[in-house]
């Protein structure tokens, strides 16, 4: 599917949201946030309270796209080479030679997650960052690239405190998105209790393989985004700063820091993501909306202010798009788009 179109995009956007329907009940905005991060190219860090299907989620992604899939639960006892992998002497009964052989861990994967990531020490999480970022390891004395497409989906508990390590800002702004998995409504609620206490078991047929995801996401990176519209993504990254900075005085106390620009990039990537997904052409304001929230929640910090307040970073984000507020202008206008229409 080398070819794949935006038609292409969309219908494979719809038939993925299908299957995953099959197993994974509801939570429509956070299969749509998955998907965004998944034809970006980039990692998600999945947050919510035990027994929201994430884990279910994921796998069930994994099958319906054909790609290879390993679970890592981390453990504060986890080490660095058991996710990368190890070198062991091997002897060759033949000859009684001795050489060294490389086992690869379960970081050589399409699909990685990465259960409970916030209960394993930095050391660990370290390994991971280089994975994230470079998408290959350094095992043995040698650098090993890891499969293509490399994705990792990480999930953590905001509950559980005890036996924790917190991320480091550094490995959380590696995270394309931060996505918020939500209590189901009730009838979904229900929808659960009545498939998971029968004997039926669902499961995805594969609607995507790797080939085809390669290809969505180099159409991704082709979807022309005009530069007001890139202007505008900029402007609502730089409000989180310090005054200085370019932030704004309504924003200012309420935060500790603001977004870096790994914000900006991954804002207007998300955008593209999600303005492919639904078949159009181009990158409008209302896409860079949509992606502000997934995409910048863990890149700022509330202020203890903003905490007396109750004010959570999404409360923050909400404001942050009431106040930058730049009038939709004739996208048809803009060189970047002309084609596209």
């Amino acid at each position: 599917m080398s070819g794949m179109t935006r038609e292409n995009a969309e219908a494979t956007a719809n038939l993925l949201k299908q299957e995953l329907g099959k197993v994974i009940v509801g939570q429509h905005e956070v299969v749509d946030e998955i998907l965004i991060a998944l034809a970006a190219n980039g990692h998600a860090l999945l947050e919510g309270v035990p027994g929201l299907a994430k884990t279910l989620l994921i796998s069930t992604l994994a099958a319906a796209t054909r790609l290879s899939f390993n679970r890592i639960q981390f453990t504060p006892d986890l080490m660095p080479a058991d996710i990368t992998g190890t070198e062991v002497i091997r002897e060759d009964k033949a000859t009684g030679a001795r050489e060294l052989q490389f086992l690869p861990g379960p970081i050589f994967a399409s699909v990685i997650l990465a259960d409970e990531i916030n209960r394993t020490p930095p050391k660990t999480q370290a390994a991971m960052l280089e994975a994230m970022q470079e998408r290959q390891i350094s095992a043995g004395g040698k650098r090993r690239p890891l499969p293509s497409p490399f994705f990792v989906l990480a999930t953590q508990n905001p509950i559980e405190q005890e036996g924790t390590y917190s991320l480091p800002e550094a490995q959380l702004d590696r995270f394309l998105l931060k996505i918020t998995v939500g209590y189901p409504g009730e009838e979904d609620e229900l929808e659960v209790i009545r498939r998971t206490t029968g004997n039926a078991k669902a499961a995805p047929d594969p609607v995507m393989d790797a080939e085809s995801l390669i290809a969505l996401q180099h159409l991704v990176r082709e979807t022309p985004v005009a530069e007001s519209v890139m202007r505008y993504a900029l402007a609502l990254v730089r409000a989180t700063r310090p005054l200085k900075e370019g932030g704004i005085s309504e924003l200012a106390p309420l935060l500790r820091w603001g977004a870096g620009p790994r914000a900006g990039q991954a804002l207007v990537l998300c955008a593209k993501a999600h303005a492919t997904l639904r078949g159009h052409t181009f990158v409008s304001l209302e896409d860079i909306r949509r992606a502000a929230k997934p995409v910048m929640r863990h890149r700022i910090q509330p202020s203890y202010e903003a905490e007396a307040k109750g004010l959570s970073a999404d409360d923050i984000i909400d404001q942050l798009l009431k106040l930058v507020q730049l009038p939709a202008t004739e996208l048809e206008n803009d060189p970047a788009v002309a084609e596209a229409i």
